[in-house]
C-alpha cells in the first residue's frame, strides 16, 4: 500500500511542477489509392457536368412556376406575373394551355430560387416553354439571370403592361 501511495504522490508532484510537454504527434492516416474512373463513351449529346435532364407530365402552379416529376421547378431566365397581379391568371393559363398533354424536358441548371430548382423546359417539339411566354407577351425576361437571352422576343410596351414584375426586377416592388 506504501509502494501505490508513494507512486501516485510521484505521479501527483510530476504533473504539478514539470514544464508542460508538447501534445503526441499525430500520424497521419494512409491515404488510399482508387483509380480515376474512365470516361464512357456514349451516344448521347454532351451535357455540362452539372446539368440534370428528366422529363415528364407538367403539372402548373404559376406562370414560371411547375412540376415535374415531382419536383419544383422555376423556368429559367423569365419573370411571369404572380398569380394575384395582374395577367397572372392569364400567365398560369397559357402553360397550361402549352403543356397539356405533353411529356416536358427539364434541364435543370443547378440553381435554386426558394424550394423550387431552376430549369430550362422544352415542349416535345423542342420549343422553350420560357421564350414562348415571352413571345406571347406574358412573361418578361430577367437579364440578370438569362443573361438577355430572351430580350429579343419580348413585344413593344410588354413592359408596360407587366408593370408590377418589371417594378420587381429594378427593386422597386418587393
Amino acid at each position: 500500500i506504501a509502494v501505490h501511495f508513494s507512486m501516485g504522490l510521484f505521479r501527483l508532484i510530476v504533473r504539478v511542477f514539470a514544464p508542460a510537454s508538447p501534445p503526441p504527434h499525430r500520424i497521419p492516416r494512409r491515404r488510399r489509392n482508387y483509380p480515376t474512373p474512365r470516361p464512357v463513351r456514349s451516344d448521347k449529346p454532351a451535357t455540362r457536368p452539372n446539368e440534370k435532364i428528366f422529363s415528364g407530365k407538367c403539372y402548373v402552379i404559376d406562370g414560371d412556376t411547375i412540376i415535374v416529376a415531382k419536383t419544383r421547378i422555376r423556368l429559367a431566365g423569365i419573370d411571369a406575373p404572380e398569380l394575384d397581379h395582374p395577367w397572372g391568371q392569364v400567365s398560369k393559363s397559357a402553360v397550361i394551355n402549352m403543356c397539356r398533354g405533353q411529356t416536358i424536358t427539364v434541364k435543370v441548371t443547378g440553381a435554386l430560387s426558394y424550394d423550387r430548382v431552376v430549369a430550362r423546359c422544352f415542349l416535345p417539339d423542342g420549343r422553350d416553354i420560357a421564350a414562348e411566354l415571352v413571345k406571347a407577351g406574358l412573361a418578361i425576361d430577367w437579364p440578370k439571370f438569362s443573361g438577355g437571352r430572351y430580350g429579343d422576343l419580348e413585344p413593344d410596351g410588354i413592359r408596360k403592361k407587366l408593370w408590377r414584375a418589371d417594378a420587381k426586377q429594378r427593386g422597386i416592388l418587393h
